[in-house]
C-alpha cells in the first residue's frame, strides 16, 4: 500500500461462512488459504476450466499492477475495474448452477471487493470539502490510490486461490508477483472460525 493505511475493511463474512460450510462437504486435495482460516477442497473439471480461464484473463490486467497505474489514470482504472467485474459476473453465470462451489465463492469474494472499493471511492469523491481546494484533491487522490492498492492485494490473493484450484503456478506472474504474501486479516471484517 502506498501509505500503509487501511482505508476500509472488506466484508467477506458471508463468503467465508459459505466457504467454511462447503469445505466440510467437499474436502479434497486443493489447499486454499483464506483470511482467518485454510481449507482443503475438491473441484470438478468444469470448475477447474473456469478457474484457468479467469486466471489467464485477469493476471496481467494493467490496472492491477501498481507500477503501471499513474496518478493521471483514475478514470481508466475505474473503467478497467468495471470490465473485470463484468468478467467475474460472466464466470458466475457460467457457474450459476453451482453457487456453492469454491470457484464461485472466490469469484464472489473478488466481485464483492470491487463493489466495496467502488462504494468507498464514491464516498471519497462525494465527501464535503472541508480543507479547501488543492489540499482536498491531493488527499482524495492519495486515499484513492491507497484503496486501489488495497483492492489489488485482495484480488491477487483471491486469484492465487483460484489458480490453486486450476492447478496453475502463478507465483511469479503479473500482479501476483507483487502481492504474493499472507492475508492482511486486519483488512477484513472480523470473522470467527467455528469449531469443526
Amino acid at each position: 500500500m502506498r501509505s500503509g493505511a487501511i482505508p476500509f475493511q472488506f466484508d467477506m463474512r458471508d463468503v467465508l461462512t459459505k466457504m467454511r460450510r462447503i469445505a466440510k462437504n467437499r474436502e479434497g486435495t486443493v489447499a486454499l488459504n483464506l483470511p482467518f482460516f485454510s481449507v482443503s477442497i475438491s473441484a470438478d473439471d468444469r470448475e477447474k476450466q473456469i478457474a484457468r480461464e479467469l486466471v489467464i484473463r485477469i493476471k496481467d490486467r494493467r490496472v492491477l499492477n501498481a507500477s503501471k497505474c499513474c496518478d493521471n489514470c483514475i478514470d481508466q482504472a475505474l473503467a478497467s475495474l468495471q470490465e473485470i467485474r463484468r468478467l467475474l459476473v460472466d464466470k458466475q453465470v457460467a457457474l450459476s448452477d453451482m453457487p456453492g462451489s469454491p470457484v464461485y465463492l472466490l469469484i464472489e469474494a473478488m466481485a464483492q471487493g470491487i463493489r466495496q472499493f467502488f462504494t468507498y471511492e464514491q464516498r471519497l469523491v462525494n465527501a464535503p470539502d472541508r480543507s479547501g481546494g488543492g489540499a482536498r484533491e491531493s488527499r482524495v487522490r492519495e486515499e484513492y490510490f491507497d484503496a486501489l492498492e488495497f483492492l489489488r492485494v485482495h484480488i491477487s490473493l483471491c486469484l492465487i486461490q483460484i489458480a490453486a484450484i486450476a492447478g496453475i503456478d502463478v507465483a511469479g506472474v503479473g500482479l501476483i508477483r507483487d502481492y504474493n504474501g499472507p492475508w492482511q486479516v486486519e483488512a477484513y471484517e472480523a470473522f470467527e472460525v467455528p469449531d469443526r
